[in-house]
């Protein structure tokens, strides 16, 4: 299968989730975006347009961690990260946004990541 093809197979079946799940002040979204290198995780107010809490693998709190780290646990850590940074923002509870991504492998384990430090989804 071609990167062309992929991608924008990934990119239709983000469009189509992104009608059902839809980020509130109460509930907002737990959004990732997964490269082939790097994971990201944002918590995002969709009906204020606002970014909550963000972490990546990119994040110089856990960079010098995941040097030497599979991808899985550092995204497991990614989600730890994301969970606390959107508790200190006052956000329990989010609907989860894979993305257009399968939920299996690196996505999962951010969402159980996110999981084990209590956001709730």
């Amino acid at each position: 299968m071609s990167e062309r093809t992929r991608r924008t197979g990934r990119e239709r079946r983000h469009r189509r989730i992104r009608f059902r799940v839809n980020g509130t002040e109460a509930r907002p979204r737990l959004a990732v975006f997964r490269s082939l290198r790097h994971i990201y995780a944002q918590v995002i107010d969709d009906d204020a347009g606002r970014t909550l809490a963000q972490a990546s693998t990119l994040d110089p709190e856990l960079r010098d961690q995941l040097e030497s780290t599979k991808a899985r646990e550092a995204a497991r850590r990614v989600g730890e990260l994301v969970a606390d940074r959107a508790k200190a923002a006052g956000v329990e509870r989010v609907v989860f946004d894979r993305g257009g991504n399968r939920y299996h492998g690196r996505v999962a384990a951010l969402a159980d990541g996110a999981r084990s430090r209590g956001l709730d989804f």
